[in-house]
């Protein structure tokens, strides 16, 4: 029978689910797929890893879908389509792994009462990772489960990074920047290694752009500083994100507006970012092919909160060897590419703008003195490598893009 490592992303309203094979010291993707819009009209998205894909809306006569009723349609689909699998192990994203996770770490009772714990720091996030292992753990009891952080990337960062101007009894109780996105920075710097080893030891800078979108600055494959910080609210506008904001704002909304707590924490991660600005769209893609002049300033306010970030943290690591684009903006969004780093050559940029309209692996110049990348990210290879490896399914690699043909 097939040994299977599944890997379970559940946000409020969708699971994305991948399913890789054990063969030998490697993992091969068997398959993936999503349910989107839980509850009502939920529609079901799955197929082999690498295509096609089928889509079906589900039955309304089975009631509402929650996680639950969502995993097993996943779960249902893999014994259709991939015979005789076992599910020995599942790995889940979870977004928020406070101060001392620094490693992935197998669930118990203990875990998850310790994970509600950081459910006001990641409120878009946590209670449905949270919901999503819940689910797993009733729909495999016997499988092992294991909780891969997002927080945990950065756990290693100097205490400037981590910290804020307050008092330090408020950073001894866990109020620090944490850092978000470590799944894929951490992809993608391990893919580094395999495509540019010698600028993986270097001085890098990775953009994870998408509808969550934040910078983090490496040195020799370690975060040394990102641009989010305590909440996944901070840094860089986001698709419906505020990201950096003056707090005497927030005590304002609270003062002069009478607005509630409830109200800014809604106002803050659901209605502003590119929604926001825009007023009309989180997307991308519909930003720029929109002639209001709101969807341009929405665009031109991205850009410009990236440019900083990115000269910023060139500081933090003196100087710059390569930067890298992933994400879906930041591999698929070849404009945004072109505005942010267009006349950067008193970084050392010299873009190929040819290569990057093509969404090429390589975008900057052979004479430029920072190397430009776009490196398609993969959250879930990263939650299924990390869930063997702590189960010691495999060994921890010296390159570990391990993924077989």
């Amino acid at each position: 029978m097939t040994e299977i490592i599944l890997t379970i992303n559940a946000g409020s309203s969708s699971i994305k689910f991948a399913a890789y094979e054990i063969v030998a010291a490697a993992l091969r993707p068997v398959a993936r797929g999503h349910i989107d819009d839980i509850g009502d009209d939920t529609i079901f998205t799955a197929g082999p890893a690498d295509g096609p894909f089928e889509r079906q809306p589900i039955d309304a006569r089975r009631g509402a879908i929650d996680h639950r009723a969502a995993l097993e349609l996943a779960v249902d689909w893999l014994r259709r389509h991939e015979g005789g699998c076992h599910v020995v192990a599942v790995g889940h994203r979870v977004v928020h792994g406070g101060p001392d996770n620094a490693q992935p770490v197998v669930i118990d009772d203990d875990t998850v009462q310790r994970l509600r714990k950081f459910v006001p720091l990641a409120p878009l996030h946590q209670p449905h990772n949270l919901a999503g292992i819940a689910a797993a753990l009733h729909a495999f009891p016997d499988a092992a489960q294991v909780a891969c952080f997002d927080t945990a990337f950065h756990r290693q960062h100097p205490f400037i990074a981590d910290t804020f101007g307050l008092p330090r009894r408020l950073y001894d109780e866990g109020v620090r920047r944490y850092g978000f996105h470590g799944l894929s920075y951490e992809f993608v710097s391990r893919r580094l290694r395999s495509v540019a080893p010698a600028l993986a030891s270097g001085r890098v800078i990775i953009a994870h752009l998408g509808n969550g979108a934040s910078v983090c600055a490496l040195r020799d494959g370690r975060s040394i500083a990102s641009t989010m910080g305590f909440t996944a609210l901070d840094g860089l506008p986001m698709g419906t994100r505020c990201g950096q904001l003056d707090p005497g704002v927030v005590l304002y909304l609270l003062t002069e507006k009478g607005m509630s707590a409830d109200e800014i924490t809604h106002l803050l991660y659901h209605d502003s970012g590119l929604t926001g600005l825009s007023g009309l769209s989180n997307d991308m893609r519909e930003l720029e092919a929109s002639d209001a002049p709101e969807a341009r300033e929405a665009i031109d306010y991205f850009v410009a909160r990236v440019r900083r970030e990115i000269a910023g943290l060139a500081a933090t690591i003196g100087g710059v060897d390569a930067i890298v684009f992933a994400g879906g903006i930041g591999e698929h969004a070849w404009r945004v590419r072109e505005q942010i780093l267009g006349d950067m050559d008193w970084l050392g940029i010299i873009i190929d703008r040819d290569a990057n309209a093509r969404n090429a692996q390589t975008v900057s110049l052979s004479d430029s003195h920072v190397t430009v990348l776009v490196i398609p990210t993969d959250e879930d290879c990263m939650i299924a490598e990390h869930t063997a490896e702590i189960l010691g399914l495999m060994q921890s690699p010296a390159d570990p893009m391990r993924l077989t043909a």
